[in-house]
């Protein structure tokens, strides 16, 4: 099974959230929202066969930017996936536009000539991200939790980009929607954990298997199908991240 967006460093506790992503076989890419926080969680998570670490700069996060660019910088070669990255323009977002708006572009010039996998995120931005992609020839990025048009999904289909969708999705008729127009070879499975909750718990790696669930009942296909449906979406990606 793949997690491609899970902030294993923002649980209560991150180690046993780890050994149990290890014990489960979920390959996990795991978020970051500061390059500081890449640095504290390599120390800890470095000798995890599954649990891929990628550094970020969240764009909530975007007035302390300035001061991580060089640890940004720094840290950038020692890991080829960067996340959370992106713009949010939402309410909550929408204070610190033009900061973030710096920092995107500072990352897109960062990993522009470089061999990395974008974990983005786009709240309320959407067209303006996958516009910045394009500026910046970035070619390998996935969406994670998309919550914007359908027009805007095709074009972002159309650029070449991924999905990834976690448990919350399926639970809204928009989600669900947006779950229907991706196509099968462009989707990936997240929980985005610990920000998502399945019953009353905290969503972990292992809980992508209620979305590869779903999608079997949507698809009309068996839970294997599914499985192997990602996982040859994630080779894929892997592929153009070795040969680029």
């Amino acid at each position: 099974m793949i997690d491609a967006h899970c902030h294993i460093d923002l649980y209560p506790n991150p180690l046993q959230v780890a050994h149990r992503c290890e014990q489960a076989g979920v390959t996990t890419l795991a978020m970051t929202n500061l390059p500081s926080h890449f640095a504290l969680g390599k120390q800890h998570l470095q000798g995890f066969r599954n649990i891929r670490l990628a550094l970020g700069l969240h764009p909530l996060h975007a007035l302390r930017h300035q001061a991580e660019y060089a640890l940004f910088k720094q840290y950038l070669p020692l890991t080829s996936y960067v996340g959370e990255v992106g713009l949010d323009f939402s309410r909550e977002g929408l204070a610190t536009k033009q900061q973030q708006l710096q920092s995107f572009a500072f990352v897109l010039r960062c990993v522009q000539q470089q061999r990395k996998l974008l974990s983005i995120h786009s709240r309320g931005a959407e067209q303006q991200v996958v516009d910045m992609l394009v500026e910046y020839h970035c070619k390998l990025a996935i969406f994670h939790w998309y919550t914007g048009s359908l027009p805007v999904l095709r074009t972002i289909v159309g650029q070449g980009y991924y999905f990834s969708v976690n448990p919350a999705m399926i639970r809204s008729e928009k989600g669900r929607q947006i779950i229907a127009t991706i196509p099968r070879n462009k989707i990936l499975t997240e929980t985005d954990g610990p920000f998502v909750q399945v019953g009353n718990a905290l969503a972990e790696p292992a809980h992508v298997e209620i979305v590869l669930n779903y999608l079997a009942l949507h698809w009309e296909v068996s839970i294997q199908y599914v499985t192997d449906q990602i996982q040859d979406n994630f080779k894929e990606l892997l592929s153009h991240l070795r040969s680029r």
